[in-house]
């Protein structure tokens, strides 16, 4: 695999691999893929911290990572939009990724995978990264965090439809008591603990006919994320939970509350 910093500053493929990449196939699993957005302030002898965006169920990754390419040049961070694509094994599957596992794949790891090919190709600190993820992805950030909270430098959760509870006496996804068994992971809740923890929603953000529609009737987004900060909170979990009034569901309508969140840590940890 080509590092950028083996490259002449003048070859072309240093244009190919800074600013907005091509996609590229996942290591461990060729039917998922990520790009990446390098910011211009990216140097070979940088190591620089990352954020990990995940998108929701309609895969919307362009749109994404060009939501945070902002965020990337004003503090110099690379971000991973990994693409966990529909369809895998089944046609209409659109779920897969959100529990983690499905047909023989291991999500999580999959995408532990991309950081290392990150850290390879770029010169990038990966040791922890920032996670968020939107609807879909804001169920597979969580869960993520559960399952390699020492990977999480920090985590922001946007309107999940589904959420899992730290309650040993439920079987994921519902809650954690078979981890163990289904993943080789026992939860280590102090680590979690150290983990900074974001919840945001949209004001408008209802949601009860899609979770009706999908086999959750009586929820709501809101009630959702309510259940998971009460959760977390219970574990004596640090969680800062906020509302946006007038937005419904929609990534781009609480990415501003998401970007606030990381650049705050960001500045503590300067």
């Amino acid at each position: 695999m080509i590092r950028v910093a083996d490259l002449p500053a003048t070859h072309p493929g240093r244009r190919l691999l800074t600013k907005r990449t091509p996609f590229f196939v996942a290591p461990s699993e060729p039917r998922c893929s990520y790009c990446v957005y390098v910011p211009t302030g990216w140097t070979p002898e940088t190591r620089l911290s990352v954020v990990v965006a995940v998108h929701g169920t309609g895969c919307n990754v362009g749109e994404l990572r060009e939501g945070f390419i902002p965020f990337a040049q004003r503090h110099n961070v690379i971000v991973v939009t990994p693409l966990f694509p529909v369809g895998i094994g089944d046609p209409d599957d659109v779920h897969n990724y959100k529990f983690m596992d499905a047909r023989g794949i291991r999500f999580d790891l999959v995408l532990l995978d991309i950081l290392e090919q990150v850290r390879l190709r770029w010169n990038a600190d990966v040791d922890t990264v920032l996670v968020c993820g939107h609807s879909g992805g804001g169920q597979f950030a969580h869960r993520f965090l559960y399952l390699h909270p020492d990977r999480v430098a920090a985590v922001a959760v946007s309107a999940p439809g589904s959420v899992t509870l730290l309650d040993d006496s439920l079987a994921w996804p519902e809650g954690i008591g078979d981890t163990r068994q289904r993943f080789a992971i026992t939860v280590d809740l102090e680590a979690v603990a150290r983990v900074p923890v974001l919840l945001v929603v949209g004001g408008d953000d209802d949601g009860r006919a899609d979770l009706a529609a999908m086999g959750h009737p009586g929820r709501s987004r809101p009630e959702c994320l309510d259940r998971l900060a009460e959760s977390l909170t219970l574990q004596g979990i640090a969680v800062k939970k906020v509302v946006v009034p007038g937005v419904g569901h929609s990534a781009a309508g609480t990415r501003p509350q998401i970007v606030d969140f990381f650049t705050n840590l960001l500045a503590d940890n300067a």
